[in-house]
């Protein structure tokens, strides 16, 4: 069932899928891959493989449209929510810092597809 209460979000919140590498971030190893469901200046849906605990920090990597390199960000897990039985997890994650350079690519790509879901 779809929420229908009112929107508590700060920040636009977009449905576009971009390719994200992330790992916790104390571990140098077990790079994921994946994608994201939504994108905002404050944080993301990701599909992962497994469930993370609440407030986990994770180390993203992502791609986005209007940079050539990659984005490096930092999360923290604020829920993990299995959709598949022990395959398939929706984690919502929050931004813990985003510098000025790649806070403008994230604004950029929000923007432009906030304007393309509008034109419909």
């Amino acid at each position: 069932m779809a929420y229908t209460g009112p929107e508590r979000r700060k920040h636009p919140r977009i449905d576009a899928r971009f390719i994200v590498s992330y790992r916790i971030f104390d571990e140098n190893d077990n790079i994921d891959i994946s994608q994201t469901k939504n994108l905002s200046l404050g944080g993301m849906l990701l599909t992962t493989n497994r469930k993370f605990e609440e407030g986990t920090k994770l180390a993203l990597e992502i791609r986005l449209p209007f940079d050539p390199n990659p984005i490096m960000l930092m999360a923290k897990v604020v829920e993990s929510k299995e959709i598949t039985k022990n395959l398939i997890y929706d984690t919502r994650l929050e931004f813990l810092a985003v510098d000025e350079r790649h806070r403008d690519v994230i604004v950029q790509t929000v923007e432009f597809y906030l304007r393309k879901e509008q034109k419909g």
